[in-house]
């Protein structure tokens, strides 16, 4: 599959190589307890402006009898292809950026950027577990507001699903197809600029 398709110019931890946002979740394997506070552990522990740690997790286990309705919520939130794979994954969760720091209320414009480290610390330490992730940002935005009851200067800023990895049987020709496509990244002289605007930091070649 796609996720041993990875292949760096450079070497790079075995974790970020391997990391592949799957839509094939093994609908019958569920997140212990340990995993999912180990996962969302690793995102407390993400850096963050002035140490605020902006970020905030709305979390629901499938596989949890009290939870269940809460995952369904959450389901019903996204779009209607994502809902076609992400009803296998056993754990849905809401990320949130806290657009105002703690202490002063004043606004923090870093809140989404660090949010974003604390969702791929989070990503990160579940491929560490052997499990899989997939971050959306198909969802209904005002759906999440309205159930969840969020203050305005709380943005929503994905779903991810959690689980382990299962058979592609059980996606459709066109979700099997995306599966197995190479992974491809821009390469460095495109992405890495030196003394001004888009001059290459690296060599075509490198």
């Amino acid at each position: 599959m796609s996720k041993h398709q990875t292949n760096p110019r450079a070497e790079i931890d075995q974790n970020l190589a391997a990391r592949w946002s799957t839509r094939a979740f093994d609908p019958r394997q569920a997140v212990s307890r340990e995993e999912l506070l180990s996962c969302l552990e690793a995102a407390r522990w993400a850096p963050s402006c002035f140490g605020d740690e902006p970020w905030r997790f709305i979390v629901a286990d499938r596989f949890s009898d009290n939870e269940l309705d809460n995952w369904k919520n959450i389901l019903d939130t996204l779009s209607q292809k994502n809902r076609a794979w992400a009803q296998h994954a056993p754990v849905l969760i809401i990320a949130c950026a806290c657009q105002q720091f703690r202490q002063t209320d004043r606004p923090n414009r870093w809140a989404e950027y660090d949010t974003g480290q604390a969702v791929l610390s989070l990503c990160l330490q579940a491929t560490a577990l052997g499990l899989a992730t997939h971050q959306m940002g198909g969802f209904d935005e005002e759906m999440v507001r309205g159930h969840w009851g969020l203050p305005k200067y709380i943005q929503p800023m994905s779903v991810i699903a959690l689980g382990h990895y299962g058979d592609d049987s059980i996606l459709s020709d066109e979700e099997r197809e995306l599966e197995h496509q190479a992974r491809i990244r821009r390469p460095m002289h495109e992405t890495v600029f030196s003394n001004r605007w888009k001059k290459p930091y690296f060599r075509k070649d490198d």
